[in-house]
């Protein structure tokens, strides 16, 4: 596929320092650096190291690797080596550096780089970032990376209006003259009225602010309450979030739809206070036996990880009165990634609560970022119920890219 003429502009200018493309997903920000890296790395004639740092070094090959092996062929483009932690692209041998991490900063440390490229910038530790301004120690030290925007108080933010030697390109989607207009309305409608319209769509730093699930708090009676036919069910999760003493503790029961079309939250009950470890196993295993006889055996339970004990004292009570449940920890995704998932499923009208859900149709209507910090945070300081939310997300954050389908 050839560059459009925004890429082609990216690809031809003189490079700077610091050369980053930030905008909206699927807007072809990346697309151009299966072209760019490969120039970058020939002219690099003097020495020094070459490093490409992502998130991950498992998103890094997913996002750069694998596509610029699809074009290039194998022979220029290599596959990890065994440790993971290098590559060989176009005849040089290239560092590989996850950094959500600060610890990875150390990767970088004592090195001086001639080339360096970054992938989701936004996602890395402000560290790695740190030692890699002084990694970049050659006159002729080139960076090349991409993000997604995010908070405008976010320090990568603050790094691109600092005035330093920088090239700067920004993107909405409609720069992405390749993808399918349906997509695109269906994707503007899927973040319509939310943050991540804002920063995925038009490619704006824009601030979290206000109710956060607000298509749910404005047209409530779209989503609760809604019948559910059982027999379109062929999966059930239950969570559980285990609450403080500003909070409550949330039993929560999913049911997934045949291929994924949906899903269901069956049942949703929330107990407040802090009840001791006996007391909490007979209330779970009275709601497990309640989504037995109503809906059918669930698969498993998907429990806070970090209440070990109360887990232990769960699966106690659940194999003495004989109730089929497995209890295992939840995943605990990012919050954040767990909340566009439900925003997704709720903008495609793929989510529906029944009638005995009231606890979690009220959390989701009263749910609200953190106006005190500058990053990305759910309000969690008692005034909204933000265990039934945890307990709801445990039950479908394993089937996210299932359900993202």
């Amino acid at each position: 596929m050839p560059l459009n003429p925004k890429q082609l502009e990216y690809f031809n200018h003189a490079p700077r320092r610091w050369n980053v493309k930030t905008g909206a997903v699927r807007s072809g920000k990346t697309y151009s650096d299966f072209f760019v890296i490969p120039k970058r790395i020939r002219a690099c004639s003097s020495g020094g190291q070459i490093v490409l740092i992502g998130n991950t070094t498992a998103t890094l090959a997913r996002n750069i690797l694998d596509p610029m092996r699809e074009i290039w062929g194998a022979e220029l483009v290599g596959e990890p080596s065994s440790s993971g932690d290098s590559v060989r692209l176009f005849g040089r041998r290239c560092a590989i550096i996850g950094a959500a991490s600060a610890s990875r900063a150390a990767k970088l440390q004592g090195a001086s780089v001639a080339y360096a490229y970054g992938d989701e910038i936004t996602t890395w530790s402000e560290e790695v970032f740190r030692m890699l301004q002084s990694r970049l120690d050659r006159p002729d030290s080139v960076f090349d990376g991409t993000c997604n925007p995010s908070h405008p108080g976010h320090w990568f933010k603050k790094f691109l209006d600092s005035g330093a030697d920088i090239y700067l390109q920004t993107y909405t989607i409609d720069d992405n003259g390749s993808l399918a207009p349906s997509f695109v309305r269906e994707l503007k409608k899927e973040y319509a009225g939310t943050v991540f319209y804002d920063r995925y769509i038009l490619g704006k730093w824009s601030a979290a602010e206000g109710c956060v699930y607000k298509q749910f708090a404005a047209h409530r009676d779209e989503f609760y309450p809604l019948p559910v036919d059982k027999n379109s069910l062929t999966k059930i999760t239950l969570g559980v979030d285990f609450g403080g003493t500003k909070s409550g503790t949330a039993f929560c029961a999913v049911g997934i739809s045949g291929s994924y079309e949906y899903a269901a939250v069956l049942e949703s009950v929330l107990i407040r206070g802090t009840p001791d470890a006996y007391r909490l196993s007979e209330e779970f295993c009275n709601f497990c036996e309640h989504v037995i006889s109503k809906w059918g055996v669930p698969s498993c339970a998907y429990c806070d990880s970090s209440e070990s004990v109360l887990i232990r004292s769960l699966r106690g009570e659940l194999l003495r009165r004989r109730i089929p449940v497995a209890v295992h920890n939840a995943q605990k995704s990012s919050i954040n990634d767990r909340i566009r998932l439900t925003l997704r499923l709720m903008a495609q009208g793929r989510l529906r609560l029944s009638f005995d859900c009231a606890s979690l149709a009220d959390a989701f209507s009263e749910a609200v970022w953190d106006p005190s910090v500058t990053f990305d945070r759910r309000l969690d300081n008692g005034t909204s119920d933000i265990d039934s939310l945890d307990a709801f997300e445990y039950c479908i954050e394993r089937d996210a890219l299932r359900l993202m389908r």
